[in-house]
C-alpha cells in the first residue's frame, strides 16, 4: 500500500489544485502512468503514479486545493473489495416504500402548493431553469468553502482585481468559484459595488446564443487559453510596445547546418533548426547590449547579469507556454539545441515543473516554421524585449566577390523582429542590438560551435 501525495512542482510552489483524475477507485494503475492533473499558479502538470497497484481511495476530489505533501490517494497491491456498495441501495428501498403510505397526509401540502401557484407562473422560463438552480445551490457552499476550494489562480485574480469571492456566482464543483466565473464577472463590469447587475443582465445574455445556436459554435476557453489571454492583455497594458526588424542572411548558418544535418540527428536524435543559431547569437549580443536582458522596476531598470532564455512553445494551437533555458550564457550551441528540444517536447506533453517555466529574462518566439514574413510579438512580462524569428526563404541577394565586384546569389534570408519596451531604452539601442545579432549570424564560424 502506498500513499500518493501532492508533489513539489517548483521551489516557490506551496499548493496545488487537483483538476482531473485519470483513474477512478478500483482501477488498476501502472507505475509512471499518468494518475492525475494538478494546477498551480504557474503550470498545469500531469503527475504519474509512483507505484503500481489498484487505486483504493481518492482523498482529494477534483477542484480541491491542498498543500504540497498532502495525501491525495491510496494505491493498494490488490483490487479493493466491494465494501457493501449494495447496502446503500437496500437502505434506500424502505424509504421509497415509506413514501407512498402517508399519501393522505400529503393532500394538505398539495393544497398549499396550489396556493403558491402564482410563483411558478411568475417564472415561465423553462429554458432558464439552470440559472435559478445555480443561484440557489452554489450560494451556501460558496460562503462555507470559498476560501478552502479556491485555486491559486483564482485567488490571484481576485487579489489583482480587488474582488470578493462571495460576490461571484460559482459554477464549479459544489459552487466553487472558477477562473471563468471571475472573468465573466469582470466582463460584466462586476465588482463589490456592482453585484446586483449581473443577475439582471444574465437573461439577455442567455437568450443570445439560443437565437443563433444553428450558426455559431461556442468554445469555452481552456485553462491555458485563459492564462495566455490574461498575460497578453496585462503585457499590453504594462509596456510601451515598439517593433523594429532587420533582414538577416543565413548562408553561413546553412552551410554548417545542412552539412552536419545527418550526423547531428544521428548523435542527438533531433534535427538542427535555425533556432539554436539565433539563440546563440542573441546570447552573445546581450553581452554588448545588456539592457535588453532586463526588467522595469519603480522608475528604474533592473539589468540581469545571467541570461535565462525563454522560448515560446505552441500547445496544439490552444495556448502558449514558455520553458526556460537557465544560465544560457554559459552554454555552447549544441547544449542549447539539446535543451531547447527537450523542454519543447516535455512542454507539449505537460511534463514540465514550475521551475522550468520560471525566471526567464529574455524570450524568443519562433513562428518561422509557418513561413511568416514579420511578427510583432507581445512582450513576456516582466521582461523588456522579445525576439521573433520569422520564415527563412531563398532570395536573390547582392554579394561582393573577391575582386570587389558585385554579383547576384541565391541565399536563405529571413527577418528578426524585436518588440521592446520603450520605457527601458530607445529605438537606436534596439536597432544596434539587432544589428549585432545579424553580424554574429552572418560572420561566425559556426562549425566551431558544433
Amino acid at each position: 500500500m502506498a500513499d500518493i501525495t501532492m508533489p513539489q512542482l517548483g521551489e516557490t510552489v506551496t499548493e496545488g489544485t487537483i483538476t482531473r483524475w485519470f483513474k477512478k477507485v478500483g482501477d488498476q494503475v501502472a507505475q509512471d502512468e499518468p494518475l492525475f492533473e494538478v494546477s498551480t499558479d504557474k503550470v498545469d502538470s500531469e503527475v504519474p503514479a509512483a507505484s503500481a497497484g489498484y487505486l483504493k481511495e481518492i482523498l482529494v476530489e477534483e477542484g480541491e486545493t491542498v498543500d504540497v505533501g498532502a495525501r491525495l490517494a491510496v494505491i493498494d497491491d490488490g483490487p479493493p473489495a466491494d465494501n457493501g456498495t449494495a447496502a446503500p441501495a437496500k437502505e434506500a428501498e424502505p424509504e421509497a416504500k415509506a413514501t407512498p403510505e402517508p399519501e393522505p397526509e400529503q393532500e394538505a401540502p398539495e393544497a398549499e402548493v396550489d396556493t403558491v401557484v402564482p410563483e411558478p407562473e411568475s417564472e415561465p422560463e423553462p429554458a432558464s431553469q439552470p440559472a435559478p438552480e445555480r443561484q440557489q445551490a452554489p450560494a451556501p457552499p460558496a460562503a462555507a468553502a470559498g476560501r478552502k476550494v479556491l485555486s491559486p489562480l483564482v485567488r490571484r485574480l481576485l487579489t489583482e482585481n480587488d474582488l470578493d469571492a462571495d460576490d461571484i456566482q460559482g459554477t464549479g464543483i459544489e459552487g466553487r468559484v472558477t477562473r471563468n466565473d471571475v472573468m465573466t464577472h469582470l466582463d460584466k463590469g462586476g465588482g463589490r459595488t456592482a453585484a446586483p447587475k449581473p443577475a439582471a443582465a444574465s437573461r439577455p445574455a442567455a437568450a443570445a446564443p439560443a437565437a443563433r445556436a444553428g450558426a455559431d459554435e461556442v468554445i469555452p476557453f481552456s485553462n491555458i487559453r485563459k492564462r495566455t489571454a490574461e498575460h497578453m492583455v496585462r503585457s499590453q497594458a504594462t509596456s510601451a510596445h515598439v517593433l523594429t526588424a532587420i533582414e538577416v542572411d543565413f548562408e553561413a548558418v546553412d552551410r554548417v547546418r545542412l552539412a552536419q544535418k545527418d550526423a547531428f540527428k544521428a548523435d542527438e536524435g533531433f534535427s538542427l533548426t535555425y533556432l539554436p543559431f539565433v539563440a546563440r547569437a542573441v546570447i552573445e549580443a546581450i553581452r554588448d547590449f545588456p539592457h535588453v536582458n532586463a526588467s522595469v522596476g519603480d522608475n528604474e531598470l533592473i539589468v540581469h547579469r545571467a541570461v535565462h532564455l525563454g522560448f515560446a512553445v505552441d500547445i496544439n494551437f490552444q495556448g502558449l507556454i514558455v520553458p526556460v533555458v537557465h544560465d544560457a550564457d554559459g552554454k555552447r550551441m549544441r547544449a542549447i539545441a539539446r535543451e531547447l528540444a527537450d523542454l519543447a517536447a516535455r512542454a507539449r506533453n505537460k511534463k514540465l515543473n514550475a521551475d522550468e517555466i520560471s525566471g526567464s529574462t529574455f524570450t524568443i518566439t519562433n513562428p518561422g516554421g509557418f513561413g511568416t514574413f514579420i511578427t510583432a510579438p507581445v512582450i513576456n512580462q516582466p521582461q523588456v524585449a522579445i525576439l521573433s524569428t520569422d520564415g527563412v526563404k531563398k532570395r536573390p541577394v547582392v554579394v561582393e566577390l573577391a575582386d570587389g565586384s558585385d554579383a547576384i546569389a541565391i541565399h536563405p534570408v529571413g527577418l528578426l523582429a524585436l518588440s521592446f519596451d520603450h520605457r527601458a531604452f530607445d529605438g537606436a539601442y534596439a536597432s544596434a542590438f539587432l544589428a549585432r545579432c545579424r553580424e554574429i549570424i552572418e560572420t561566425r564560424d559556426w562549425s566551431q560551435e558544433l
